[in-house]
């Protein structure tokens, strides 16, 4: 196995994350508490929004926001298939069911406004955005469409903490925002998330469920707010603890540099693959909406490439690269349960797509291997497609 020299991600810590971990333990308070209100206010002052809820992580924030929503069973969300399988999971939650929408194309790979027009039926109460790579959606043509057909939009924000649109914060466009702090995302914590809405009524049933539908919080009591509790409706033990939060507080400190020059290294990547010796390699997003999180770099190789032997290549020389996503509906668990689904623009960039090493602390010099090696990488996945000895995959999407 050859050494990795250029991951995929990496972590944005040092002292100051180290510290910030140190200070909770002597606090001795581990639980949801002060740290957390404070990452909460942050969150939610850095969004301009007026309720930010941090949660155990962006699948149960998908899931409460469609609780707090009133989605159930018989009702209908509309998604893209192109994202973490989460995104629809959260709707199979609630005993709803899900309407996959195809993509704008290769050239952009969120969710088409005109995709989601198509597929509104009687029975749909809510369209889930996802911002694909931190670029954001179509929101005015997508809100516009919610508008007209009275339905709710949650904006699936993963990838997007500090992209912008028309000067507004992605996931403050919808009626909630959900946001998740995974190991590989730009404000990471290992595990974690955040819901965000400016409504009140929403936000307070959120409060409620992400806590089995308490009055009170133990720091509540602990504090002497309060001495007892009720439970007022079925909730969930969704929440996040101080460490994450502490962690949170740092990295969201980070957060507008780090995005900053993830936006360098992909204006770099950029320039250099669009160069004569990378003829074939599609860039998507080139024509950008809003201020972009760049929070992965995604290609989409030429058509009829080995997209396994660019990757093997990649990685013999020394670079981790990814796929981002095998569509949602290609899965057996979604065959089996939506059957016959065609989503031909999804289906056609998520065969070609590779997704290259992008993260604050990677040098020029390591972009430098990562485009020189897919140079190599290119001439081998030309020559291994004209192979016909490898050309079955069984899982064309994995």
């Amino acid at each position: 196995m050859n050494e990795i020299k250029v991951p995929l991600f990496d972590l944005d810590y040092g002292e100051e994350e180290e510290e910030a971990v140190l200070s909770v333990l002597r606090r001795r308070w581990l639980s949801m508490g002060e740290v957390t209100q404070q990452f909460e206010t942050e969150f939610a002052s850095t969004l301009g929004v007026r309720h930010a809820l941090a949660v155990s992580n962006g699948t149960v924030a998908l899931h409460l926001a469609l609780l707090a929503l009133g989605i159930g069973v018989r009702d209908e969300v509309i998604v893209p298939a192109l994202t973490f399988v989460a995104t629809a999971n959260a709707v199979l939650y609630t005993n709803a069911e899900v309407r996959f929408a195809d993509i704008v194309g290769a050239e952009e790979l969120n969710i088409s406004p005109e995709e989601v027009e198509s597929k509104i039926t009687p029975r749909t109460k809510a369209i889930i955005v996802m911002h694909y790579g931190g670029y954001p959606c179509r929101m005015s043509e997508i809100m516009e469409i919610a508008r007209r057909y009275g339905l709710a939009v949650v904006e699936d924000a993963a990838h997007a903490p500090g992209a912008t649109l028309e000067g507004r914060s992605m996931g403050t466009w919808g009626e909630i925002g959900c946001f998740s702090f995974f190991s590989n995302k730009n404000l990471a914590t290992g595990e974690g998330g955040m819901l965000v809405t400016d409504r009140d009524d929403l936000a307070e049933k959120v409060r409620s469920m992400r806590s089995h539908g308490m009055t009170s919080l133990s720091w509540d009591r602990h504090k002497g707010h309060a001495f007892s509790y009720d439970v007022t409706g079925l909730g969930y033990n969704y929440r996040i603890d101080e460490i994450r939060c502490a962690l949170g507080l740092v990295q969201l400190h980070k957060l507008a540099q780090n995005n900053a020059r993830r936006s360098e290294l992909s204006s770099e990547y950029r320039r250099i693959l669009s160069g004569k010796e990378y003829n074939g390699i599609e860039i998507p997003f080139g024509q950008t909406r809003g201020e972009t999180s760049c929070h992965i770099f995604p290609i989409l190789l030429p058509e009829g490439c080995d997209r396994r032997s660019f990757m093997e290549t990649m990685r013999q020389g020394g670079v981790q690269t990814s796929i981002h996503y095998p569509p949602i509906h290609t899965f057996t668990y979604y065959r089996d349960r939506f059957p016959g689904i065609s989503l031909p623009r999804t289906e056609s960039a998520a065969r070609r797509e590779v997704t290259l090493p992008l993260y604050p602390t990677m040098g020029f010099g390591g972009l430098d291997l990562v485009v020189q090696t897919a140079r190599q990488a290119l001439i081998a996945a030309r020559k291994e497609a004209l192979n016909p000895e490898t050309q079955v995959e069984r899982y064309p999407f994995i």
